[in-house]
């Protein structure tokens, strides 16, 4: 049995340590949470944001007429292209089919459409709503399109049915000759009644996970693109996402898709508010890491005066220039913005050229923002130090930590954090995941997740990531909380999330535990095994490669290869686990942004660890250990790409949990890999000043049960949380949650805490001065 006993509540504050992450993946924003119903508004899709999209995506026009898509007599110049129709002898009927597979209308609910159109004479154009059977489920409303200009029209539909296969349709009587864009439908029901709002059963989602803050709005789309304000696939510049929706230019979003903008940074500003969260927004420095983009360091004060001037939006007065406009748009009051972070998952040098310049004149005018500095897109290796070494000498707040791992990574690493400084920039975890949305996944960042409160004093922020997904565009998984059309499937993940917001506490308590049983190794990784070559699409000769085994001395030579597309060569077997491998290699064609990859300690396809030489968009190398299914962990990473028909010398060695790898004699990685140790019990404790109430979370991530004996009085009547499940099981949309969810109260100061189950252990409140202080 474990015995827990309270010492005292302890200066170390959780602050802000629990938020959340949008960014515009997997149609998180358009199609997702913003509650625009009308997919290409404004018929502004194209090649560049997807090779699938024509300029009437999601549109369908029937009818005797002659129809086009123009950019000659625009709306505005920021939104050039418009639907002309000359409807000639007979009525044209236009309808756009939404997202997924059709709108989701329920019975009696309204809808506010609207559009902008400019006729060469006046007429009246009919609206309403049908279903994929082209039944009418909405009063026809007709509109007197009057001015000979552009102008905008609006009116109001109800559905006297439900479905989630509904469209939107415009009748255009015969013998008229329109322009029309900005086509637009959203539920007048949005989130807080809001107007150009977001999907209210979403942002109830989010909201009942109490988030202490918002990253938005991204991620990579945030530093991937040109340096060009007003290009279409350029960086987001947030300037470009606020005022009148119509003159927000849409752009190419780095997942493969149009973004509108319409979901910009006032809307995020007001979303945040409206769920309790602080606002934390990301801009680009500059600098683009993946096509090594960067502004001169002599015109970089165009986009350091972005980041003063969203200070300025975000909590100037009326009597200023940007605090004007937030005003105008409805917002008089501050958004109290107190986080910044400059760059997003940075490499390379240019980026930590151009930082400190940021920093400078962003503390110097603003003192108080807590500024957050980038570390990488990987958890170790030169670039990550390279980014904790930039936050150090520039005296940043944060330092901006990513890692997407297997679960055994998160039980290998869980005491990451103990060495940290604590009187240096904290951590912000602001992107991780463990790789699925079961429930064994859930369990190991549940575990995780309570050294981050243990560890209070060095780690700062942190966020799951991606947040949202709808499941007809998926992009990237797992996510937080999927979704279609018309519901909301949290994942098993989600619970967890919200159950260590919903009780984070204000500060870590300092407690005694006694019973723990020994902690037990649940992957001891062999370093011995089969050496040989995967393809990764390039063309690569290898040869002169000799092996040699540290432990006799002896060295045994390799047979020459060439591998290419995905090939798979075995080479050698070793039983030993400390040896070196020394070859050449050169690419000599296939696609030029990859390279290859060396597996070692290969026990099988599911279980080995590899060299990925060159990687995604031929930019790494990395150490990566290999499992089950998408389990898969990056532990190193440095920077570095393979360039066609030059001849490199590799090198790589394995001493026992140790890896090093060169590249012509320079070293590229060095990290040791840890085991992945189970321990029977994770467990923290914290308390809550606000509420005077003790919070105990117990994660058992074992197939066995415990008992708990709470030693202490201020436990009795207390309130059990739990969550529990089959570690395989998923939520699925359509289908009910799997996790079993029980909230009761105890009855002694014993608590049982069932095989794979997370536990909150909910004191009752405290009378002032009865709390245990330090």
């Amino acid at each position: 049995m474990f015995k827990f006993k309270i010492k005292n509540v302890t200066d170390v504050q959780l602050n802000d340590l629990y938020g959340i992450f949008f960014e515009d993946i997997n149609h998180a924003a358009d199609g997702g949470l913003y509650a625009e119903m009308v997919q290409n508004r404004s018929f502004e899709f194209e090649h560049v944001d997807n090779q699938a999209y024509k300029p009437l995506y999601s549109w369908k026009v029937s009818g005797t007429f002659h129809y086009s898509v123009e950019s000659n007599d625009s709306l505005g110049s920021q939104n050039l292209h418009y639907l002309h129709v000359d409807s000639g002898s007979g009525p044209v009927t236009v309808t756009n089919f939404g997202f997924n597979d059709g709108m989701a209308l329920t019975i009696q609910s309204q809808y506010d459409f609207s559009l902008f159109a400019n006729p060469k004479q006046p007429f009246a154009i009919e609206v309403m709503l049908i279903d994929d059977e082209n039944n009418e489920i909405s009063q026809r409303e007709t509109i007197q399109i009057s001015k000979l200009r552009w102008q905008k029209y609006q009116c109001r539909l109800t559905a006297n049915t439900t479905t989630s296969r509904g469209r939107l349709v415009l009748i255009i009587p015969k013998g008229q000759d329109v322009n029309l864009d900005m086509i637009s439908l959203f539920p007048v029901d949005t989130f807080k009644h809001r107007k150009n709002g977001v999907r209210k059963d979403i942002a109830k989602v989010l909201l009942e996970m109490k988030p202490k803050f918002l990253r938005f709005p991204g991620g990579c789309l945030v530093h991937d693109g040109t340096l060009d304000k007003d290009d279409r696939d350029s960086m987001y510049r947030w300037k470009n996402s606020i005022g009148p929706v119509e003159h927000r230019p849409t752009r190419r979003n780095k997942w493969g898709y149009n973004q509108t903008l319409g979901l910009g940074f006032f809307e995020y500003f007001q979303f945040a508010e409206d769920i309790g969260a602080k606002p934390l927004p990301v801009l680009p420095g500059g600098y683009d890491p993946h096509h090594h983009r960067a502004a001169p360091i002599n015109k970089l004060n165009e986009w350091v005066q972005d980041a003063l001037d969203l200070i300025e939006f975000a909590n100037g007065g009326t009597n200023t220039t940007w605090g004007c406009l937030r005003s105008e748009m409805g917002h008089p009051e501050p958004f109290n913005l107190e986080y910044l972070a400059i760059g997003n998952e940075e490499v390379g040098q240019e980026f930590f050229d151009r930082y400190p310049i940021f920093h400078k004149a962003i503390k110097e005018k603003y003192p108080d923002i807590k500024l957050i500095n980038s570390s990488g897109p990987f958890a170790s290796g030169k670039e990550f130090n390279r980014g904790w070494q930039s936050a150090v000498a520039n005296g940043s707040d944060f330092v901006d930590e990513h890692f997407y791992m297997a679960p055994d990574w998160f039980y290998a690493n869980y005491s990451r954090y103990d060495n940290y400084d604590s009187n240096g920039p904290k951590a912000f975890i602001g992107e991780y995941a463990s790789k699925a949305n079961r429930w064994e996944n859930a369990l190991a960042e549940a575990a995780f997740m309570t050294s981050l409160e243990k560890n209070a004093n060095k780690v700062g922020l942190a966020c799951y990531a991606p947040l949202l997904a709808n499941i007809a565009y998926v992009n990237w998984s797992p996510d937080l909380i999927f979704f279609n059309q018309k519901e909301v499937c949290p994942s098993v993940n989600y619970y967890v999330q919200k159950a260590f917001m919903n009780f984070q506490g204000t500060n870590d308590v300092a407690y005694e535990v006694s019973g723990e049983q020994r902690n037990k190794v649940l992957k001891e990784n062999k370093f011995g095994g089969t050496i040989g070559l995967e393809g990764d699409n390039a063309d690569v000769e290898f040869y002169g490669a000799t092996l040699t085994n540290y432990e006799d001395n002896l060295t045994y030579h390799l047979d020459s290869a060439t591998i290419s597309d995905k090939n798979h060569i075995d080479l050698f077997s070793i039983d030993s686990q400390s040896y070196g491998i020394k070859f050449k290699a050169k690419r000599i064609g296939g696609r030029s942004d990859k390279g290859f990859h060396l597996a070692f300690s290969k026990q099988g396809v599911n279980n080995q660890f590899q060299w990925i030489l060159g990687g995604w968009e031929n930019q790494d190398s990395i150490i990566r250990q290999l499992g089950s299914g998408n389990d898969q962990s990056e532990w190193d990473q440095c920077a570095w790409s393979m360039e066609t028909n030059k001849e490199y010398q590799f090198e790589i060695q394995v001493r026992k949990r140790n890896v090093k790898t060169y590249i012509d004699g320079e070293i590229m990685n060095d990290i040791d890999i840890s085991p992945s140790v189970i321990h029977s019990l994770y467990h923290n404790l914290v308390f809550d000043k606000n509420n005077k109430e003790y919070y105990l979370k117990l994660v058992n991530v074992t197939n066995d049960s415990f008992d708990v004996s709470l030693d202490d009085p201020i436990f009795v009547g207390a309130k059990i949380h739990e969550l529990s499940g089959d570690p395989k099981s998923e939520n699925l949309t359509g289908q009910e949650n799997v996790l079993s969810q029980k909230e009761y109260e105890v009855d002694s100061l014993k608590v049982e805490v069932p095989k794979y189950s997370v536990i909150i252990v909910e004191s009752q409140p405290q009378i002032d001065g009865s709390y245990k202080n330090d």
